[in-house]
């Protein structure tokens, strides 16, 4: 059964780690057009295109990545899906702008520093608040 388990938990890495990367690059790509095309600032940049990845990564998450469901409330889902993507936002912002700021580096140095930093935390906590029953959580 715990084989079972780590297997799942490989699978559910791996999937999550492809969608991951698939909606990092909707995030840079978009955000390279917003500052250099439209000549947004690179904070509220980041913003509106982290947001958009987020959003192809709960397609992604929900559709391929895990079968497991906690909520059958698909609006109650994506509501905590967002609101645990803010805790990435969030740590997507301060290291973008402490990169660009205080390390004068570019912005796409301070994004891919950030990406590193969100992505663990925001697969752990999505998959073991949303993605698990109920029963499991302190078990997976």
């Amino acid at each position: 059964m715990a084989e079972r388990g780590a297997l799942r938990l490989v699978r559910e890495l791996s999937g999550y780690g492809l969608a991951s990367v698939l909606a990092l690059g909707t995030d840079v790509g978009l955000l390279a057009v917003l500052v250099s095309r439209a000549h947004l600032h690179y904070l509220l940049a980041a913003t509106i295109s982290f947001v958009s990845g987020g959003i192809l990564l709960y397609v992604l998450s929900v559709t391929l990545v895990f079968r497991v469901r906690r909520f059958t409330n698909r609006t109650l889902e994506l509501s905590y899906f967002v609101a645990l993507g803010t805790i990435g936002l969030a740590v997507n912002a301060v290291v973008i702008y402490v990169a660009v700021e205080m390390a004068r580096v570019h912005f796409m140095v301070g994004k891919m520093l950030a990406a590193g930093c969100t992505f663990a935390a925001n697969f752990l906590l999505r998959r073991q608040l949303l993605f698990t029953r109920a029963s499991q959580s302190s078990q997976s």
